[in-house]
């Protein structure tokens, strides 16, 4: 899935639709609660890995690697005690034609972020910058950790108003696909419910609840997946 594909399918979908395919598909579900400096802000991308360690010249190489159409994705190991990217990198970044920055750490600059309008997730502000410089690891941009995940080129990025996840870029068609079915099975059911049919009518859950007597092992996913339901995956 080429970079104006992908921008053109998770328009109409969330994250969280995603996330529920990833289920689906048997794929770990890659993801982490950061925040968008811009309100309402949305981006999807392949990685642009960068792994910081107290200068800005990792970014600067990074930009002069990357594609247009991809994220930069900030590995700075969740610190709280500095930000490691401001407007200067943000402005950079959006010259350079990134979708965007993404980054385990915080940031600073955030009123002139706002006002460059590039989506740019964080784990929130800090006024100060870096105050060290650490050694560079020989694979600062070959791969990054965000969270609990190991992230390289040969991965997605995908962020709204509920956070970011993470898809591999070869399973993008499988997962979009799943995720608009999803999407689409939501929207009946949300229908149905403005309509008065409630959502325990539409699953069957006085059924399922007799099922449960006589089988007290099904779960309720079980019963959802044989009547099509789609609200936990």
């Amino acid at each position: 899935m080429d970079e104006r594909e992908l921008q053109k399918r998770f328009a109409t979908l969330t994250t969280a639709h995603l996330a529920d395919a990833c289920i689906r598909a048997g794929i770990p579900v890659r993801c982490v609660s950061l925040q968008a400096v811009v309100p309402g802000g949305r981006l999807a991308g392949r990685v642009c890995p960068a792994r910081h360690g107290g200068s800005v010249d990792v970014f600067l190489e990074a930009f002069h690697e990357a594609a247009p159409g991809q994220v930069l994705v900030v590995d700075n190991g969740g610190r709280l005690d500095e930000a490691c990217v401001g407007d200067l990198v943000v402005l950079e970044a959006q010259a350079a034609g990134l979708e965007g920055i993404v980054i385990w750490g915080l940031h600073r600059d955030s009123a002139d972020i706002r006002a460059i309008g590039l989506p740019v997730f964080s784990l929130g502000a800090i006024p100060t910058g870096p105050q060290r410089l650490d050694d560079r690891p020989q694979d600062a941009l070959a791969k990054v950790t965000v969270g609990e995940w190991t992230l390289s080129r040969e991965d997605l990025v995908l962020g709204d108003d509920d956070g970011v996840l993470f898809v591999p870029a070869g399973r993008a068609e499988e997962l979009f696909t799943l995720a608009e079915t999803i999407r689409d099975v939501e929207r009946r059911q949300a229908d149905r419910i403005r309509a008065g049919d409630s959502l325990r009518a539409q699953v069957g859950f006085d059924a399922f609840l007799a099922r449960r007597r006589q089988t007290p092992s099904l779960t309720f996913r079980e019963h959802l997946r044989s009547v099509g339901g789609a609200i936990e995956e």
